[in-house]
């Protein structure tokens, strides 16, 4: 699969920055933009590319969103400000760990900030239960974390999978962004050094119901040889990324 995303002349063209400027929906530029943003969110901008991530998604404001594991909310600010007003975004992190100890909540903090007045905190529990939205939505997004569900003991990959059919609309869209294992690799590399072969992610994925829509080479980096953790100072950050756009019929 990686091989052919990299076969088209045309597209490496369009990855360009002046093509890609063209091609960032002015919503899109907007939540970007936003300057309610913290450094730290922008400061990572150059390696999450945000506004072409957003723009090959293609959410639209009044879309119904749910973010599942969505960590310190760098996309959940995103996502919450390209919804507006008449959207909404259900950001479903896990339940604390047995013991740790008590910590802020990121996500809890973003919902009672009133610049992000359309945010849910929610739970996710097991990737055995349903997701617990309120009702169908438009978007299910996850990034940087469909490899650690495999690294959850007794994890039901496809049960989860199914959820999240279940959780879209007709025509929604199941967004996975991840960081790349070298092909062949499956799920063998999602506990050593958190990446997963993207033909696995397909394989899981589409076998739930969905149907492949798109992937995009935006976060694509050639220099990474798949072989380093993704904390490894050497290559975090800059990791090879996917992402993956999957369609409920």
């Amino acid at each position: 699969m990686r091989a052919s995303w990299f076969a088209s002349t045309a597209l490496a063209a369009c990855l360009s920055a002046s093509c890609l400027a063209a091609d960032i929906p002015a919503p899109v530029a907007a939540a970007v933009a936003d300057s309610a943003r913290p450094a730290a969110d922008t400061a990572r901008d150059a390696g999450r590319k945000p506004a072409q991530t957003l723009a090959f998604v293609g959410i639209k404001p009044g879309a119904q969103v749910a973010e599942l594991l969505p960590g310190s909310g760098y996309f959940t600010r995103l996502l919450s400000v390209l919804a507006g007003p008449s959207g909404h975004v259900y950001a479903l992190s896990p339940p604390p760990r047995p013991g740790a100890p008590a910590r802020p909540d990121p996500i809890a903090a973003l919902a009672a900030d009133p610049h992000y007045g359309n945010i849910s905190a929610l739970t996710l529990t097991t990737t055995a239960q349903a997701l617990g939205l309120p009702h169908p939505v438009d978007v299910v997004w996850t990034s940087d974390n469909y490899h650690d569900l495999h690294n959850i003991p007794n994890a039901d990959i496809a049960a989860f999978n199914k959820h999240v059919f279940e959780a879209l609309k007709h025509g929604g869209v199941y967004i996975i962004i991840d960081h790349a294992a070298a092909s062949g690799h499956g799920t063998n590399d999602t506990r050593t050094l958190h990446r997963i072969d993207p033909e696995t992610v397909t394989a899981e994925v589409t076998a739930a119901g969905f149907g492949l829509a798109g992937s995009s080479d935006a976060l694509h980096n050639p220099q990474d040889d798949h072989t380093l953790k993704v904390f490894d100072p050497a290559i975090r950050g800059k990791t090879d990324q996917f992402i993956l756009k999957f369609v409920k019929p």
